[in-house]
């Protein structure tokens, strides 16, 4: 009977590194905690429930990047996140508050990149939340990870005046 041939993500675990004053050797960890997973590449969509609520925040996808972003007359905050992502829900809220902050003289989308991956994958983004701001189509600025508000206001301050 022939294996069924399956495609996986490659998953790497963290080296580990023990001191001289610790009563487990080196070969006693490799021995004892040496175990692997791997991640289908195939994975069935899960219906994920999402704490995000209506909002200011218009959702892109690839037919609409170019027109929104890239033509817009107008500075782009674009945020990317996924559903699961908790530090992209507190992003979220904060690109809300900015939403109606800079109403008028700044536009703010989002981009989910499980539903989006090759725009992920075109603006090389690694890891959510990030947020990359764009004028007359070209990116000046990112900000990765949870920031305070002050920091997002900061970046989009400099955008602004460029």
């Amino acid at each position: 009977m022939a294996a069924a041939s399956c495609n996986y993500f490659p998953v790497t675990r963290p080296q580990l590194t023990v001191s001289s004053s610790s009563f487990m050797t080196q070969e006693h960890l490799k021995t004892s905690c040496d175990f692997s997973f791997r991640v289908p590449k195939i994975r069935s969509r899960v219906p994920v429930l999402s704490t995000r609520q209506e909002s200011a925040v218009s959702e892109l996808t690839s037919q609409s990047w170019n027109p929104s972003v890239l033509k817009s007359e107008t500075p782009v905050l674009v945020e990317f996140y996924t559903n699961w992502c908790e530090p992209c829900q507190m992003v979220h809220q904060l690109v809300n508050e900015i939403a109606a902050d800079y109403a008028g003289k700044l536009e703010c989308v989002s981009v989910n990149v499980e539903h989006e991956p090759q725009m992920a994958e075109e603006y090389d983004i690694k890891a959510v939340p990030i947020v990359l701001m764009f004028k007359n189509g070209e990116k000046l600025e990112s900000v990765v990870g949870t920031m305070p508000k002050d920091f997002f206001v900061a970046a989009i301050e400099r955008v602004l005046a460029s």
